[in-house]
């Protein structure tokens, strides 16, 4: 696979180019996201069964997590070296070995096996999280937010109505004979596998690759555009370093609040009641907050600034964690508390993202966004295994207040890149876009 050459440089080959991207991206973040989704509210309760205690749930959550955290840089070194479609695809396919994992795991009992299983289908969570950087890697300064948010919204379909297929993907698993809980699995492979085709095919020209070529070409004659350099006033390289060291701080952090709250839901629920439809309907509630809004975040992020969003997140997940922290199980303000928790999560890790996209230096990007990614998911990873010890010690409202002294952090961490702004003058400006 080889980038597009595109001499002289012209600006509406890149923008059709960006155009079919975006498109290729969104049908892979829908596809994925419908199997991760169906699959994401059985891994705690399958942990559970296999290993039988209630304490080892939040093992599934864990496993997924660090598996994502394992492969994220290694997939952004690959897609840095042989480009987004081979490096996404790659990391497909992972997951779909996973999957297989997973499903014989459940056949034989055997618990190492189902964890081995979830840290490959954590794969699928790198190649989301990396995609939301391939839909920047041609855009223009000024659009970088927008348009990683909108991919970032595109896992909503799926997810939302991935978490439903529960009783169905059930249904199915015991008419084949599979053991419990394990039918949902099915859709995942598939989808997995349908992906890891369509990155392999639909992403020629790579996006990166040719970003590579256009920085190359343009290193003597910035211009506006994808590749180019932003007119704006540019901050200082001891800035840029800064803001990008506290937007992964800051994305890692709401990970880990997002994780520990999220995967310990259904166990909540299930020990108080609830049936597997209302674990679903959480779970997709909890989802669409995710995701559906990320495009306003995104926008917001352009035109307000990184600092501005994300402070409205901390207020939102503050808002969410009063809802889990005060509630009953059995109320519906749980289910507000969880929509609140997506919201506030998206609004911190999309504007991060889109800080960090901003503000890297040329040749370092693809870098640094392995990076982010593998703190983000290794937070993640250490929050959904130390959930599991919380609920077990101070219950689910414990946790949301554990959960709560985060937030705190992240706040804390958007005042200083606020007076970090006001110091430099340029106030959150868009830089020079990274391509590598």
């Amino acid at each position: 696979m080889t980038a597009a050459r595109i001499h002289p440089v012209d600006p509406a080959a890149v923008v059709a180019l960006q155009r079919r991207t975006l498109g290729v991206l969104i049908i892979g973040q829908v596809l994925a996201g419908l199997g991760i989704g169906a699959s994401l509210s059985v891994g705690a309760l399958l942990a559970a069964a296999i290993s039988g205690d209630p304490a080892w749930s939040g093992m599934a959550a864990t496993m997924t997590t660090f598996g994502a955290a394992v492969v994220a840089f290694p997939l952004a070194r690959l897609a840095s070296r042989r480009g987004r479609g081979v490096s996404l695809s790659i990391g497909s396919l992972v997951a779909a070995v996973g999957v297989v994992l997973v499903v014989t795991a459940a056949v034989w009992g055997q618990f190492w096996l189902l964890l081995a299983g979830l840290a490959c289908m954590g794969s699928a969570s790198a190649v989301q999280l990396q995609s939301r950087f391939a839909a920047a890697d041609l855009a223009s300064p000024s659009t970088k937010g927008r348009d990683l948010s909108i991919v970032v919204w595109s896992t909503t379909v799926g997810s939302v109505i991935g978490p439903n297929l529960l009783v169905p993907g059930d249904l199915v698993g015991t008419a084949l004979g599979m053991p419990p809980l394990t039918g949902t699995f099915l859709l995942t492979l598939v989808t997995q596998l349908t992906v890891t085709v369509l990155y392999s095919l639909a992403l020629r020209p790579d996006p990166l690759l040719t970003a590579h070529s256009l920085a190359t070409q343009r290193r003597f004659e910035p211009a506006d555009g994808a590749g180019g350099v932003a007119p704006a006033t540019e901050p200082t390289l001891a800035t840029r370093i800064s803001r990008q060291r506290a937007a992964i701080a800051m994305i890692a952090l709401a990970h880990a609040v997002m994780v520990s709250v999220m995967a310990m839901t259904p166990v909540h629920l299930r020990e108080h009641g609830g049936s597997l439809s209302l674990v679903g309907l959480t779970i997709s509630l909890h989802i669409a907050g995710m995701f559906v809004c990320a495009p306003v975040w995104g926008l917001l992020s352009d035109r307000w600034g990184a600092a501005r969003v994300i402070s409205l997140g901390c207020v939102i997940f503050a808002a969410a964690l009063l809802c889990t922290g005060l509630s009953p199980a059995d109320s519906p303000v749980v289910q507000v508390g969880l929509i609140l928790l997506g919201l506030g999560w998206s609004a911190v890790t999309v504007a991060g993202a889109a800080l960090l996209t901003q503000n890297a230096v040329t040749g370092e990007g693809t870098a640094r966004q392995g990076i982010a990614d593998t703190v983000m998911n290794g937070s993640g990873a250490l929050a959904a295994a130390g959930a599991g010890l919380v609920l077990s010690l101070i219950g689910f409202a414990g946790l949301s207040w554990v959960a709560f002294l985060i937030v705190l952090v992240i706040a804390r961490i958007t005042v200083s890149l606020r007076r970090i702004d006001r110091l430099d003058g340029a106030s959150g400006a868009p830089v020079e876009s990274s391509t590598a």
